[in-house]
């Protein structure tokens, strides 16, 4: 290849760079657009310098000069709330099609130096605000895919979004294979998602044996209302004996309860606001009527 041909594709892709730092990210990220061009183009200029290079070993063009391929990265002068606002309403405009979605997620993070996992809590927490429970479910698993976010609130969230996105049998396998093996330190939170799962769901044998597990790690539930649901599982599977077993086992968490609930009212009622004002005595001892104000 010629110098003169050479040196118009490098200018060429200079102007390029120059563009991308002019103009970051908008709503629209017609960069993604963009990039596809400069990426076409650097690989044109990759495979020119290597002809050159081979051709003349005196070159001066480089292929690792930092002058040829930006360190720039698309992107990063937008903020990151605009960029989660982007990326939930693509989410939501997108037909459901799973290569469309994973599509769509690697082309939001393609120019990120790091995987923003933090960036993609918010994207699922706005997606579950607005219940949209199998967009939650996959970005979740594209998560999970590219080796990221694999922590037990994930899961828990995956559960829970399975679990309202009426899919109760693939919940049942995250909870088996991923926090399940681990009762005798998975968290009581995560337990009760999962009993209360198998209760909505009428799955009572599955809720009676995981509670059972963890009583076998000699593990007290911390709330009542875990107890009561396992007390109306055994009503429900005909067994009145291990009912009254878990309620007798359990009973100080209601006798706590009920007397948490008599001190609260015992302060609401001596509060300020609550006390009745003393009656003000007369000259000849009794109350005499307030003056209007």
């Amino acid at each position: 290849m010629s110098r003169i041909t050479f040196v118009t594709k490098l200018a060429r892709l200079s102007n390029l760079i120059k563009i991308e730092r002019a103009q970051p990210l908008s709503f629209s990220y017609s960069s993604m657009q963009h990039s596809t061009i400069f990426r076409q183009n650097k690989e044109e200029l990759i495979e020119s310098a290597t002809t050159r290079n081979v051709n003349n070993p005196t070159s001066e063009i480089h292929l690792n000069d930092s002058r040829i391929v930006p360190k720039h990265q698309i992107g990063e002068n937008v903020p990151r709330r605009d960029k989660i606002r982007f990326l939930v309403n693509s989410l939501m405009d997108l037909q459901d099609n799973k290569e469309a979605i994973y599509n769509t997620l690697d082309a939001w993070v393609a120019w990120e130096r790091n995987f923003p996992i933090a960036s993609l809590k918010n994207v699922l927490l706005a997606l579950e605000r607005d219940q949209q429970w199998h967009r939650v479910i996959q970005v979740i698993k594209w998560m999970l895919s590219k080796g990221q976010g694999r922590t037990r609130g994930t899961y828990g969230q995956l559960i829970h979004a399975l679990d309202r996105d009426h899919r109760v049998e693939e919940a049942h396998e995250i909870w088996k294979k991923k926090l399940a093996f681990d009762l005798h330190s998975v968290p009581w939170k995560l337990c009760d998602l999962m009993m209360s799962v198998y209760y909505r769901n009428n799955m009572l044998e599955d809720l009676v044996k995981l509670f059972k597990g963890l009583e076998s790690f000699d593990r007290k539930p911390p709330e009542k209302s875990i107890v009561q649901k396992v007390a109306d599982a055994y009503e429900l599977l005909g067994l009145p004996e291990e009912k009254e077993r878990i309620l007798e086992k359990y009973k100080d968490l209601f006798a706590e309860s009920s007397s948490k609930r008599k001190s609260k009212k015992i302060s609401r009622d001596n509060s300020p606001k609550n006390r009745k004002p003393k009656p003000v005595l007369g000259e000849h001892g009794v109350s005499a009527p307030s003056s209007a104000s």
